[in-house]
């Protein structure tokens, strides 16, 4: 290769991986497999060593991680996070041991750990109690959580008294989430026409780095930790270490082995290799480290990793089989899915015949699809299969490219594309089948409306019967009795039970109603801070975005989607029918007992986050000591309670009005 090649190569590669490791890191949607990251990443620091002089001071190969948020306060690291080097062969492995051999001798052992695919995380405890948590970040420094950290019941807040563990130490992990957890939250997310998360660990990394502490409490993360940083050494060999932290009550893994050679090493590998896919939780590799910290400080380290470990990477399980026909599915929120049928194939330990294709981009510009394509798809640390690339020596002579579909395939409505969206949309949310449905079964859900006698199927029946098509049909339903019953399938107790459910869901609070309507991006979450912010319906459906943002979590994208879905005269007419039904609209007012008026006729905001306290509950001490919260800054606010990261236009807005910022202690201050 020429220089000016290798310049140009140089170039581009770093450019990628800086590019995937924001994506990776940061964004927590990779859009590249570890092994082609590894791949690349290894063509570059070969290039780099071969023309030093093209390389890039801040080159992929120098850093560890991604770049630190600007959404977390940022602290430098005690003991630097390295990262690992990489194999996918077991050759590379006995090198690895050779090169030990030759620098400390024969005689030591290896500790073995599985390799979590989650979040890494590091854990600061001060006499006995976690003082702070600090994730990855570029290695150097990462983003303080320890917030969100405090929500994982499997961390101690507190260590067992009586442990001999040291004032000041330091502890790291991996933060995951186990499959049955991902499956059912990344439904929930579907179900809100939310982008689905592609595996657990970007649902773990996506939920860490949440500013609302409540949401994160609400996921359940996990977390096991394997390594122990303290000034004093107080051990000698990592497997006493672990042994140890076990002990003071921290979750270590307890598939941990030591081996005293690098056979033993080779057996562990291969099984886990198949074992893997019966844990609870993704692995995508196993850990080999030397065991001895005097051995482990003789080897050393390099730039970015220690001499002392590697990282055994399992390959992603892959296999070849053909397309048969690309199908598309219309969820409740009219997003249009595409999936690719597949002539069955093993895969993983289950037979495969559908995998995911996201959305038209997928079809059209990365894979490029054609009729009976023959696929590599791929399960790796995603749960549900994925086409990976096209085997195109195998591709039919003539084959023709399969196109997006232009329209609905449930009711042949022209779809729709929003600016800066990847997924097509069909409009037509009051007359498209599934749409009408979905909306139906999502309302009597057990998170919404909680209709007890009313199931999935059912709705399905009773649409086709015609005697539903909006969710206030279900309150007339009652007129329906006398067919139901000649229907056969429903049994007058049944029918009882369905019309008793459908009564007592009249006294869910509103909340619960505005989560059962269905507005895009309105899940249970937000559907609480709307109803906390704007207290009745008929503000909510006056708000403009400006004021919809002024809310507590409420982005833009979400309160584009509110007044979109009010500003149709049809939803308006169904939500005033269920107003007649009877269907609660108003906040259920809670009796604030004052705790004194030291803030009577004080006008205040909140925004940002804080250390000591969430939002909701500084809301509540304000309340609680006579003072009132606004929606928007104005010349009527006294006082912007400021913590980190709050936007820059409310801090513009009150130094323009000249309004005073104060911080949480202030306002505590206030009350004395």
């Amino acid at each position: 290769m020429s220089p000016t090649e290798a310049k140009d190569r140089i170039q581009a590669l770093t450019a990628e991986l800086k590019k995937h490791n924001y994506n990776y890191y940061v964004l927590a949607m990779p859009t590249i497999s570890d092994y082609d990251f590894d791949h690349k990443l290894k063509e570059l620091d070969k290039l780099e060593k071969e023309f030093p002089d093209f390389a890039d001071p801040d080159s992929p190969t120098q850093r560890v991680g991604g770049e630190v948020t600007k959404e977390f306060v940022t602290v430098k690291h005690r003991w630097p996070m390295l990262s690992l080097g990489n194999t996918y062969n077991e050759q590379e492995l006995i090198d690895f041991d050779q090169r030990i051999r030759k620098a400390i001798g024969d005689n030591f052992e290896y500790v073995c750990e599985l390799k979590f695919d989650g979040l890494s995380m590091s854990l600061t405890y001060q006499d006995g109690k976690l003082a702070r948590a600090v994730t990855r970040g570029d290695g150097t420094q990462g983003d303080e959580v320890t917030t969100n950290v405090r929500t994982i019941h499997t961390i101690p807040k507190k260590l067992i008294a009586g442990s001999n563990y040291p004032d000041l130490f330091e502890i790291r992990g991996e933060v995951f989430m186990h499959r049955k957890a991902f499956e059912r939250l990344n439904k929930e997310r579907v179900d809100n026409g939310e982008v689905p998360y592609a595996n657990p660990r970007n649902f773990a990394s996506g939920t860490i780095k949440l500013q609302d502490s409540a949401e994160v409490a609400r996921r359940p993360l996990d977390c096991f930790l394997y390594g122990l940083y303290t000034e004093k050494q107080l051990f000698k060999t990592h497997w006493e270490s672990l042994q140890a932290v076990k002990e003071w009550g921290f979750h270590v893994d307890d598939h941990s082995r030591l081996c005293s050679d690098i056979k033993g090493v080779l057996d562990f590998i291969n099984h886990w290799d198949t074992e893997r896919h019966h844990l609870s939780y993704d692995i995508d590799g196993i850990v080999i480290k030397v065991n001895n910290y005097s051995q482990q400080q003789e080897l050393g380290f390099t730039a970015k990793s220690p001499r002392w470990a590697i990282s055994y990477k399992f390959k992603a399980e892959r296999v070849e089989t053909e397309l048969l026909a690309v199908t598309y599915q219309v969820g409740r929120t009219g997003a249009v899915t595409p999936v690719a049928n597949l002539k069955p194939v093993l895969l993983a330990g289950t037979t495969v015949k559908r995998a995911t294709l996201h959305n038209a981009d997928e079809i059209t510009e990365r894979l490029k699809l054609h009729e009976h394509d023959t696929v590599f798809v791929e399960k790796g640390g995603e749960i549900i299969p994925k086409i990976i690339s096209v085997n195109l020596d195998k591709r039919k002579p003539g084959a023709a490219a399969i196109k997006y579909v232009t329209h609905c395939p449930a009711c042949d409505t022209p779809l729709l594309r929003t600016e800066g969206e990847a997924a097509w949309y069909c409009p037509n949310d009051e007359g498209c089948p599934p749409q009408i449905v979905g909306k139906i079964q999502h309302y009597i859900g057990r998170k919404a409306m909680n209709i007890d006698g009313l199931g999935d199927e059912t709705i399905v029946t009773l649409y086709n019967q015609h005697f539903v098509r909006h969710i206030s049909d279900l309150y007339d339903l009652e007129q329906h009795a006398p067919e139901l019953k000649q229907m056969g399938r429903f049994g007058e107790k049944s029918i009882n039970n369905m019309l008793e459910g459908i009564e007592k869901s009249k006294q869910q609070p509103f909340e619960k109603v505005l989560f059962g309507l269905g507005i895009r991006y309105v899940g249970e979450t937000v559907a609480r801070k709307l109803v906390a912010h704007f207290k009745n319906i008929d503000r909510l459906m006056a708000a403009t975005v400006e004021e919809l943002t002024a809310a507590e979590e409420i982005g833009e994208r979400i309160a584009q989607s509110i007044t979109e879905y009010f500003a149709d005269p049809g939803h308006r007419e169904e939500i005033e029918k269920l107003r007649q039904k009877g269907l609660q609209f108003v906040a259920e007012e809670k009796e604030v007992v004052l705790a004194s008026d030291k803030l009577a006729g004080k006008n205040f905001i909140i925004s940002g986050t804080f250390e000591k306290y969430s939002r909701d509950e500084l809301k509540d001490i304000i309340e609680q000591n006579g003072g009132k919260i606004l929606s928007s800054i104005s010349a009527k606010l006294n006082y912007l309670v400021a913590g980190e990261n709050m936007g820059p236009s409310k801090l513009e807005k009150a130094n323009k009005l000249n309004i005073p910022i104060i911080s949480d202690e202030e306002l505590m201050g206030l009350l004395k």
